[in-house]
């Protein structure tokens, strides 16, 4: 899937403005993320206090040790051990004290990592992710067809939902991960230094090499995470299709094909995966290694200034050691946080396509507010493209007046539905200009426009909702009264209380538990609903028999009167309804006038209604045979 051609999107974007528009969406929420980190200053404090007090009593217990070794008794050293006690105090009562204050500072770590996990969650689950969620789908909304002319089905729902949570990712375990680690480091390392500052460059001598490493890993994993979003994404589009056309595969008993199918596109989602996996887990143990180095050197190094007399041993090397070993759990999380920078920016950067995309159809400033429409349609020297590919409409001149009807008739491909999609602004025209009721349509406010117009679809989509409420989709104000009249004027009333709960039925996915001729009555009546001044029926009686035909189109002269009405038909039922006809060949009128006066006239349109007419002379032949067999 890619961006649509031109799209800002598609223009590389450096990890580095990546990662400042990441930092820019955190400042949204920089109230939370503040009280996340101060949440973990206060813990990291309690852990070095309770580390200190650690060391402290290890010391404690080797001087009264050391005291009882040499048979005698000595006033307890207050200023050795920074502590205030009464000098009377037995060992076992200070021991008791010390061991009561490391009691308490791990209950409050306790309590406080409870309100850490609460933070976090509320933070990155309950805002960021539910409110970039709605960004990313508002924005879908704005969008114009092109955009979805573009990407595919699966893209977009795997953007919507996995690359969402990547994001999240970055803030929760890249962006905070990243203070915590930057905080903690530097603190561990100006407390070792205060302790003995030889021992702490001998001890961190590696952390040189564990960057260069880092460095080049995360430059050497990014394009193999950018790969397996790609496969997943395939993965998921074959899927959507797979349930989307479920009676296609049934019917022509591919059921076994579509499965190995899917089985090879998820099997290479996992093979990728598992390359990640083995190269993270590659690199994991060679951090851990370098850490081990470090503690290595303590001993050697630490063990022989305690020897030496020149480093305590409970406040010095032991503190050290407590210090070096956070330090090094920090060091290994180094892994973990390249492996989350590489996915976080691998999804960052296909939500922020989305939430780029340029917004080709808008209101233009000072866009005309026309609350109702009368109905005038002109096209003015109309051409228009789909991205990438030739012109799909040329040179379209076409004057209809307020109340007509005008049918289109042309073979797939000739730019039928293209033509009508110009009138909505589904897209705008590539050169020329669509004018209702004399305005550029461009400068009309959008939703006036849509407002006041009615559509029927080639292929109907109904909602999994009531049947009153698909109905009532453009009008959800609309009374009951209002909606049935609706269902009426399309013929659809009769069938719609014959349902098990009328108006009230639940329809399935897309309206599957209805007939294709049933879905397209809702269709016609949902466009009816808006009572438009344009109705722009794009071959509504594709799926109805002749007689539903009949039905529908004598419900809908009523609708029809004092309505400009595009209808794109084929069946010369239809064609002779309308006030007048045009013929599209190869994106260009070739044809235009009455039925009467096309019928007249060698060209496209005749050769339609010879070969109709004879189709029809056949079936009343069959007729005739059947009636005289009987």
């Amino acid at each position: 899937m890619s961006a649509p051609p031109g799209d800002p999107a598609t223009e590389p974007v450096s990890n580095g403005r990546l990662i400042r528009r990441l930092f820019g969406l955190a400042w949204r929420y920089r109230a939370r993320c503040v009280q996340v980190l101060m949440l973990q200053l206060i813990l990291l404090s309690l852990g070095l206090s309770g580390l200190s007090l650690t060391g402290l009593g290890i010391d404690y217990i080797g001087w009264v040790i050391g005291q009882r070794g040499q048979g005698r008794v000595v006033d307890f050293p207050q200023a050795k051990f920074s502590l205030q006690l009464p000098q009377d105090w037995e060992p076992f009562r200070v021991l008791l004290l010390i061991a009561g204050c490391i009691l308490v500072f791990a209950l409050l770590r306790a309590g406080l990592n409870f309100l850490y996990t609460i933070s976090i969650n509320r933070l990155v689950q309950q805002r960021l992710v539910v409110d970039l969620r709605g960004e990313v789908y508002d924005k879908l909304q704005k969008l114009s067809f092109r955009f979805f002319d573009a990407n595919t089905t699966g893209s977009i729902i795997t953007r919507v939902t996995g690359d969402v949570q990547a994001v999240r990712m970055f803030v929760d375990q890249v962006m905070i991960q990243s203070v915590i680690m930057i905080v903690s480091l530097t603190l561990y390392t100006i407390y070792m230094a205060s302790l003995h500052p030889g021992l702490t460059l001998a001890c961190l001598a590696t952390t040189p090499v564990l960057a260069v490493m880092s460095t080049a890993f995360s430059r050497y994993i990014q394009p193999r995470y950018a790969q397996s979003r790609e496969l997943v994404e395939k993965m998921v589009q074959h899927f959507a299709e797979s349930i989307q056309g479920v009676q296609v595969t049934k019917a022509f008993g591919r059921e076994q094909e579509d499965r190995e199918m899917f089985d090879a596109k998820n099997r290479a989602v996992y093979d990728q995966q598992q390359g990640i996996f083995w190269r993270v887990s590659l690199f994991s143990p060679a951090v851990g290694f370098l850490t081990r180095i470090n503690m290595m050197v303590l001993l050697g190094y630490g063990g022989w200034l305690v020897i030496r007399g020149e480093l305590p041993l409970g406040t010095g090397l032991v503190v050290f050691a407590g210090l070096l070993d956070q330090f090094s759990g920090q060091v290994n999380q180094v892994a973990t946080l390249v492996n989350s920078v590489q996915q976080s920016l691998v999804g960052a950067r296909r939500v922020f396509e989305i939430l780029d995309a340029p917004i080709e159809v808008s209101d233009a400033p000072g866009a005309a507010i026309r609350p109702r429409l009368t109905g005038e349609v002109r096209f003015d020297r109309v051409s228009f493209a789909y991205d990438g590919a030739g012109p799909v409409l040329r040179d379209i001149d076409l004057e209809v007046k307020p109340g007509q009807c005008v049918a289109i008739l042309g073979a797939t491909g000739a730019g039928k539905s293209s033509l009508m999609s110009l009138i909505p602004r589904f897209y705008d025209a590539t050169e020329g200009r669509v004018l209702v009721d004399g305005t550029d349509v461009r400068k009309l406010r959008l939703n006036d426009l849509r407002r006041g117009i009615g559509i029927v679809f080639q292929e109907s989509f109904l909602f999994s909702n009531t049947v009153a409420s698909n109905i009532a989709f453009g009008h959800p104000e609309a009374t009951r009264e209002q909606i049935e009249k609706a269902a009426r004027v399309a013929a659809a009333h009769d069938f719609i209380m014959a349902l098990p709960q009328g108006y009230e039925t639940v329809l399935g996915e897309s309206g599957n538990t209805l007939s294709g001729g049933q879905r397209q009555r809702l269709a016609i009546a949902r466009a009816v609903l808006l009572e438009p001044a344009i109705l722009l029926l794009d071959d509504p009686t594709a799926a109805i028999d002749s007689e539903t035909e009949h039905e529908i189109f004598t419900a809908l002269e009523n609708a029809i009167a004092g309505r400009t009405t595009f209808i794109v038909a084929h069946r010369l039922s239809t064609l002779r309804r309308a006030d007048f006809i045009i013929v599209m060949e190869n994106g260009r009128i070739v044809q235009r006038g009455t039925h009467a006066e096309l019928m007249r006239v060698p060209g496209a349109y005749l050769r339609v209604a010879d070969l109709q007419l004879v189709n029809r002379e056949d079936a009343s032949a069959l007729q005739r045979e059947k009636e005289a067999g009987a």
